[in-house]
């Protein structure tokens, strides 16, 4: 019988991790990174003599955007326009909360909020409950028996609470990491394979 796996993707984690290791001009094939990724854990299984297959159930994509921000609304297109409708992809972008801030110096502590040059309020986003919704769903449709395997695509330690209790419940998360990245969350996965050992199979 068959496994059953899901494809839980933090966008920027990845994309971010993607760039630096491969760099910008080198893209991502999205719609053959599900593929890619199930076989790598079929590597890993097979390692622990588990030679069942791996069937793909779903890939789900965590995303974060900037309204305000044109090139980052033509990424929000992307992902619902043509991203989400892959086969096995569903995708959750969210709209980052904005906002005035301040920057404090790290050498005499003054607390600056305003553009020294032109004295207009600093503003910022920050990324809006994209960990929250994975760690949900991850625990979640574990509730609901919706698959045997995970494979988390994040280098974030603060998932490592909500994967050690799945564990606990016998699901096996397989981590797709990046050297130099994550090894906290890698050592406490069932098993973790190196995403750039893959990575040619899906450029585009």
């Amino acid at each position: 019988m068959a496994y059953r796996v899901r494809i839980f993707v933090d966008f920027w984690n990845f994309q971010l991790s993607w760039n630096e290791h491969l760099g910008q001009s080198r893209q991502c094939d999205w719609p053959k990174m599900p593929l890619r990724f199930v076989q790598a854990a079929q590597t890993s299984l097979s390692k622990a003599g588990i030679t069942e297959p791996l069937q793909i159930e779903e890939t789900r994509v965590y995303a974060s955007y900037d309204r305000g921000n044109p090139a980052e609304q033509k990424l929000r297109g992307w992902l619902t326009d043509f991203l989400d409708r892959q086969p096995s992809f569903r995708v959750f972008a969210k709209q980052r909360a904005g906002g005035t801030i301040s920057v404090r110096c790290r050498t005499c502590g003054q607390a600056i909020s305003d553009c020294p040059s032109c004295h207009a309020p600093l503003a910022g986003t920050r990324e809006k409950g994209v960990d929250t919704a994975i760690v949900t769903d991850l625990l979640s449709l574990a509730w609901e028996n919706a698959y045997e395997i995970a494979i988390l695509v994040t280098s974030d330690a603060d998932m490592i609470p909500c994967v050690e209790r799945l564990q606990e419940k016998g699901f096996k998360v397989i981590n797709a990491t990046w050297a130099g990245r994550g090894h906290q969350l890698a050592q406490v996965c069932w098993a973790s394979f190196n995403t750039l050992e893959v990575a040619d199979q899906f450029i585009r």
